[in-house]
């Protein structure tokens, strides 16, 4: 069975309605994204950055993974399929992939502020002020924040080092580290990219599939199973 990885980002979720930090308006117009997205806003205003978890927590309960989802999903009859994801929902184990990293960390989840191995579950869309680990320390989002390092890389590039087949969904490759993956695809495997805009060439041959993740991915599926 041939084994196909998976690079996905935003531009997934976004077609299942989840919105970015910039599209979620109203309060949130006022703050840069570091002050709800960093060590230092937690350090600064705790409750500004829970609240701001929450209503993204919130608004992921109230969305449904996409045809893409689904694809991939139902790709894994037919390939070893690995998807290595920059989001932080989990649409796509939602809509039933058994095997997903997460480079930046899992919304639904909540971690220790003392120690990072402890991790925990989050019950339905709020994390308090008060909501502590088993240590006694305040659980803070499971996400990398700005300036925390991404500690996964390395096992993502031993995955994609073993791809027959590596597609890039809903990313633009313009987000390092992950976008330095790529560099890690054997020579000889095929590389497609699904993007609705012109996008940078990557520095290898590859198909470019010009759709959105819902529409390509039926374009993507048609070119891998026919071979």
């Amino acid at each position: 069975m041939k084994k196909l990885v998976v690079l996905s980002g935003a531009g997934i979720s976004a077609e299942s309605g989840l919105k970015t930090f910039r599209d979620m308006g109203g309060l949130w117009e006022q703050y840069d994204v570091y002050e709800v997205a960093s060590p230092q806003g937690w350090a600064s205003s705790r409750a500004l950055v829970l609240r701001f978890y929450n209503e993204r927590r919130k608004q992921l309960l109230e969305v449904h993974p996409n045809k893409a989802h689904k694809v991939l999903a139902a790709l894994e009859n037919q390939f070893d399929v690995q998807i290595i994801t920059q989001n932080v929902d989990d649409l796509h184990e939602r809509a039933g992939s058994t095997k997903v990293l997460h480079l930046h960390g899992e919304i639904r989840k909540s971690r220790s502020t003392k120690d990072p191995s402890l991790i925990y579950n989050i019950d339905g869309w709020e994390l308090k002020e008060g909501d502590k680990c088993e240590k006694g320390s305040q659980l803070r989002p499971h996400v990398v924040w700005f300036g925390e390092s991404v500690e996964k890389i390395p096992e993502a590039a031993q995955i994609v080092k073993s791809a027959d087949i590596f597609l890039v969904v809903g990313t633009s490759l313009n987000v390092y580290p992950a976008a330095g993956l790529i560099d890690y695809v054997p020579a000889e495997t095929e590389i497609f990219l699904i993007d609705p805009n012109e996008t940078a060439p990557v520095r290898r041959n590859f198909t470019f599939i010009k759709d959105t993740a819902t529409r390509g991915i039926e374009s993507f599926r048609n070119k891998i199973t026919s071979d």
